[in-house]
């Protein structure tokens, strides 16, 4: 029997559509990368006056809620899924096009909203707490998009993306690991996610006490998911289960770090310490986190090996280690070449990330090939 060509099976078909989704995240991706160095003061491929403005929104909801929406369609198996990711991609290009920032800002709204409707249908399948828990981070998500859309600043919103984040991992970690967390662990952490919607709501109305609110909630969080998460037994373990457990945890610290400067010193609009909980959040837990799931999940989604390879530890520890200059030497003792020289080495983290999955999935790939 002849075989199809390559680009006509339909793994191929289904990669490249999938793929298609994951482009303009990427091109989101990219162009975080650019606007950090210019907000870092060094020199930059691309300069423009939008870039630094959009850099939060363009990350959180272009990159990282494309991915998370992409994930959720693929799980839910119906064809509307796919409007969230598509509308979140759009989004973020937009941001970056000449169009008016509220064509951007209202697409990512729609994306936003699009994401609830996806776990709706999840929820009417499964009636699972962890699809509600990521539902809760899904109407955070929507609510922020709204309200930049209104024109409220990024950071009166960073709670509201906080919580998109950790809900949504949360979320996943509860799916993940549930007979390792025990009977009760769907209906504990739907409370502690309500309290963290609450808080993220006193946030916005009354600063003065939501913020250190929404700081004890956070370490509420994390300090179930360190005693319940399987992490900490798999640390002790060997190769993938050993790498994901480590990246859980350093993940788990630093958002820690970031609760714990919400709670003891409040909100933190601008300065060392917006960016230490800014950065603390979606550097040290969120991309930590992706970092442990990609070989988990990007299989899933793209249908392509992603197998674990011992040098996928080299661009986690730099992360880390990277933050904790920027944090420790860079916002805390105010030394700013240490802050520049954090945030390039976060940057390089992430790159080096991606080109270690490249290599990891093609590596993968020709080898089945051969088989």
């Amino acid at each position: 029997m002849i075989e199809d060509p390559p680009s006509h099976r339909p793994g191929t078909a289904l990669l490249w559509r999938r793929a298609g989704f994951l482009l303009p995240a990427g091109v989101a991706l990219l162009a975080g990368f650019d606007a950090a160095l210019l907000l870092l003061g060094l020199p930059a491929p691309v300069r423009t006056d939008r870039l630094p403005t959009v850099h939060g929104m363009l990350l959180v909801l272009g990159f990282v809620g494309t991915l998370v929406a992409l994930e959720r369609a693929v799980a839910l198996r119906r064809p509307l899924g796919f409007g969230a990711p598509l509308a979140l991609g759009l989004g973020g290009l937009l941001l970056l096009s000449p169009a008016p920032l509220v064509v951007g800002r209202t697409a990512l709204c729609l994306g936003a909203f699009a994401l609830i409707g996806i776990y709706v249908p999840l929820w009417r399948r499964q009636r699972d707490d962890a699809v509600l828990v990521q539902a809760f981070g899904a109407v955070l998500v929507a609510g922020a998009a709204l309200l930049w859309l209104a024109d409220i600043e990024t950071p009166v919103l960073l709670p509201w993306l906080v919580g998109f984040v950790v809900l949504t991992i949360g979320g996943e970690r509860l799916e993940l690991a549930r007979l390792a967390m025990g009977p009760r662990a769907g209906s504990d952490f739907l409370v502690l996610s309500a309290a963290l919607v609450g808080g993220v709501v006193a946030a916005l109305l009354w600063p003065a006490v939501g913020y250190p609110l929404l700081g004890l909630a956070l370490l509420a969080m994390v300090g179930w998911l360190g005693v319940h998460d399987v992490a900490r037994r798999t640390i002790r373990s060997t190769g993938l289960a050993r790498y994901i457990a480590g990246c859980l945890l350093a993940g788990y610290g630093w958002l820690a770090v970031a609760g714990a400067i919400w709670l003891l010193a409040g909100a933190a609009p601008d300065g060392a310490r917006y960016d230490a909980v800014t950065h603390a959040v979606f550097l040290g837990f969120t991309i930590s986190m992706i970092m442990a799931h990609a070989p988990v999940i990007l299989p899933a989604v793209l249908r392509r090996p992603l197998p674990y390879h011992p040098v996928m530890i080299a661009p986690a520890v730099l992360l880390h280690v990277s933050l904790a200059v920027r944090l420790w030497a860079g916002d805390a003792h105010g030394i700013h070449p240490a802050w520049q020289v954090g945030g390039v080495l976060n940057i390089t983290a992430l790159l080096l990330f991606l080109a270690v999955a490249v290599w990891s999935s093609l590596r993968a790939t020709r080898r089945e090939g051969r088989g």
